[in-house]
């Protein structure tokens, strides 16, 4: 089963910032346990995640070795003036036909 995670934001839920940032920090170490994990597509302040100056560029560095497609928003990363480190640049399209070839797509 192919699953997707689309991270929106650059933290893990609303409340406190630095709570939502660690959470999410813990829950990408993690994440590498999703059986068939495709890609993970970032959008929005997602794309925030893929800087040099980002907590979780190890967590995502340590996926992309373990053969997870990691997918920034190029308009995104042109709004928030993001260089990302990790990834390939994708588009609305690309995002798109991912989400619609997944079997589970996972929001967070």
């Amino acid at each position: 089963m192919k699953t997707v995670l689309l991270l929106n934001q650059d933290q893990m839920g609303h409340g406190d910032v630095d709570l939502s940032r660690r959470i999410l920090k813990t829950f990408l170490q993690k994440a590498i346990a999703f059986e068939d994990l495709d890609a993970v597509l970032m959008v929005n302040s997602g794309v925030k995640l893929t800087a040099s100056d980002s907590t979780v560029l190890g967590e995502l560095t340590m996926l992309e070795e373990n053969g997870v497609d990691l997918v920034p928003c190029g308009t995104c990363l042109t709004h928030y003036a993001v260089e990302p480190k990790v990834g390939s640049v994708g588009s609305m399209d690309e995002v798109i036909s991912r989400m619609d070839k997944a079997q589970k797509v996972i929001t967070i």
